[in-house]
This record gives C-alpha cells, sequence and structure tokens, in this order.
C-alpha cells in the first residue's frame, strides 16, 4: 500500500519540476511579464489545467522559480566558495552560479522592478545569500590587508550592479552566447582592481 502511495508522490514532484524548469526556459525567452501558463505547459509537454493543480496561480509559479534557482544558486556557492574563500573565490563561484540559469536571472535582473511583492522577497533573499558569502570574504581579506577597508554594501552593491548590467545588456556584450563565459572574468578583473590596494597603500598598512 506504501508503493502506489510513494509513487503518486514521486509522480508529483516531478511534474512540478517539470513545470519549474520549463517555466524558467519560458521566462528566458519570453521575459517573465509577458509569459503565458499555456506556453510553460506546452514546454513541459502537459495539459495547461495542470500547472493549477501544482501552482494556485500564475504568480506561484514564477515565485517557485525563482526560489528553485536560488535554492541551487546557494548550493553552489556553498560548494563552490569553501570556507576560508577569498573575494576573487566568492566571485568566481557567484558567476558558475548565475552561468547554469544566465538567461533566466538575465530576465530577472531586467524585470525585477515588475515583479510582484512575494516574487521580488525571494530574489531579495538570493542576493542576501551573495552578499553574505562576499561579505564573510571580504572580513577576512580585509584583515590580511588583501583589500582596501570598503563597507559591505557597497562592495556588494557595486558587483551585484556590475553584473547586471552586464547580463541586462546582453544583445551588445554577447549577442550570441553567454555574457559570463565571454565576460566574466574581465568583470572580476575589473572589480578586484577597485578594492586591491595599491603597493605603496599595502606598505602603508602593513
Amino acid at each position: 500500500m506504501l508503493g502506489p502511495t510513494t509513487t503518486r508522490a514521486d509522480k508529483k514532484q516531478a511534474t512540478r519540476a517539470a513545470l519549474i524548469s520549463a517555466a524558467m526556459r519560458v521566462y528566458e525567452l519570453d521575459g517573465i511579464a509577458a509569459a503565458r501558463t499555456a506556453d510553460v505547459a506546452a514546454a513541459a509537454d502537459v495539459a495547461h489545467g495542470t500547472v493549477f493543480v501544482h501552482f494556485p496561480s500564475r504568480e506561484a509559479l514564477f515565485v517557485a522559480a525563482i526560489e528553485d534557482f536560488g535554492g541551487k544558486l546557494a548550493s553552489r556557492l556553498h560548494e563552490l566558495a569553501a570556507d576560508g574563500a577569498h573575494v576573487r573565490e566568492v566571485l568566481e563561484a557567484h558567476l558558475r552560479g548565475l552561468a547554469e540559469h544566465e538567461g533566466f536571472y538575465s530576465r530577472l535582473a531586467i524585470e525585477a522592478p515588475l515583479l510582484p511583492r512575494e516574487a521580488r522577497q525571494s530574489l531579495l533573499s538570493i542576493q542576501s545569500a551573495i552578499s553574505f558569502h562576499i561579505a564573510e570574504a571580504a572580513e577576512r581579506d580585509e584583515a590580511a590587508s588583501l583589500i582596501k577597508p570598503i563597507p559591505t554594501y557597497l562592495l556588494f552593491n557595486t558587483w551585484i550592479g556590475l553584473v547586471h548590467y552586464y547580463l541586462a545588456n546582453r544583445d551588445l556584450f554577447a549577442p550570441d552566447g553567454s555574457v559570463i563565459e565571454r565576460c566574466g572574468a574581465e568583470l572580476i578583473e575589473h572589480f578586484m582592481s577597485l578594492i586591491v590596494p595599491c603597493p605603496n597603500q599595502k606598505e602603508e598598512t602593513s
């Protein structure tokens, strides 16, 4: 008796995951605000009504997609930015995590102000996780005089603003491919050049 129940639960979970995955693909192509649940259902190869069996509304679907993406990104950051990581390593881990769903995240960066409050809160949770890792690494690097003493909020806002600008203007920087693949290393080098002290500054603080 437990077998069929488990099978049904597994099938339901698999369908939900397929809908979220399909939604992310549709959002990347059509934009989040313009995407239709009918298109998501078609992309997942299920009946339109199946969407609402798993998500009570269109808004609930894209909140679930944002939360799913955020969970995966947080896991990647924990995995890639190991304990004791430097700022550069956290930035590299951040970009590698974003690269796995770059198109979807680009849409989030562009459309964030248009999203409902709950979706914006989910996006804020993602940014908080990134900020946490940057803050921890910055504290270590600043104590070792590897970076300038800069408020964490400025570090994070400068970095995320740079990344979002490039992603939002994907057609300019990488019209035929990945912004992160093409420009990621350059973005990190530029950002690090802003926060690493000059040699004479290192001597003064040592």
